[in-house]
């Protein structure tokens, strides 16, 4: 059921000094902001070989990433993202096994415009989970 790594999500306060880090620092190539006010966050994707770096960054106070940054406030790990063909099939077993899907439990459009779910992080070895589908 699960795929490859498709990116792990890190929390930050000030996207412009992230991604001052990723391509100036590092030198990276680093998509340019997008808004996905559904989700709460601005995002950038920093491209790797063989998976991606998201970088979050709240919007507004709302923001599931503004919650995390105040008990984390030097920003950090946020979540993991696992690749499935058919996110249904996948929410629907995980749920059949125990695993708690979050919110209302239905797919929504995630950043890079595919269904995604995100699983309880007590479920998953402390680690927040995203599924997309690929």
């Amino acid at each position: 059921m699960i795929g490859r790594l498709n990116h792990v999500a890190i929390a930050v306060s000030d996207l412009k000094a992230g991604v001052a880090t990723y391509a100036g620092v590092l030198g990276a190539k680093v998509s340019d902001p997008q808004d996905e006010p559904d989700h709460g966050v601005r995002v950038v994707f920093v491209e790797l070989p063989n998976t991606k770096i998201e970088l979050l960054e709240p919007l507004g106070e709302n923001s599931p990433i503004a919650k995390f940054l105040e008990k984390n406030p030097a920003g950090g790990i946020h979540h993991v993202c696992y690749e499935v063909d058919d996110i249904i099939a996948a929410r629907d077993k995980l749920k059949a096994e125990g695993a708690r899907v979050l919110g209302d439990g239905e797919p929504k459009i995630g950043a890079h415009g595919k269904p995604v779910v995100f699983l309880h992080p007590k479920d998953f070895c402390g680690t927040l989970t995203e599924l997309e589908q690929v």
